[in-house]
């Protein structure tokens, strides 16, 4: 094995590059936590079309906050103008995406609207009070 001197780098970029894989369970939990306490609700009283439309917000919310995650977690490292612009136009970026995505559900796939937007917004919500909280503890950390 030969020794070039980088070995100190490496273990230095290493530490940089490291994740904070809390946030992603805790969506994850929550995710699981809702869909188990509204899975015999839907089961029971909604209609398939009803529960096949809570499955994609539900779903379509995910892939959201996972994308603002991402976004966080690349942003972090950088200056405060640099992570404002990733973060808050990621956001305006997402949120235009997911009208996109309502829109051809509702208008082309047919989802049922009030049960789509219902689910999505409801965990948007609640998954956007988890990402400002991390935010806060990941921007805390930094200084």
């Amino acid at each position: 094995m030969i020794h070039n001197g980088s070995e100190k780098s490496d273990a230095s970029s290493l530490s940089r590059v490291r994740r904070d894989r809390s946030f992603p369970r805790s969506v994850l939990s929550v995710f699981i936590g809702i869909a188990v306490l509204s899975s015999y609700p839907l089961y029971r009283y909604a209609s398939a079309g009803v529960i096949r439309a809570s499955v994609i917000g539900g779903l379509l919310s995910l892939a959201n906050v996972l994308a603002g995650y991402a976004a966080i977690e690349y942003s972090i490292g950088k200056s405060y103008t640099t992570f404002l612009k990733v973060v808050l136009g990621g956001m305006g970026a997402r949120l235009f995406a997911m009208l996109g995505a309502l829109l051809i559900l509702i208008e082309v796939f047919h989802v049922h609207p009030v049960a789509l937007v219902v689910s999505l917004v409801g965990l948007y919500l609640i998954f956007l009070v988890l990402e400002i909280f991390f935010i806060q503890r990941k921007l805390t950390s930094r200084q």
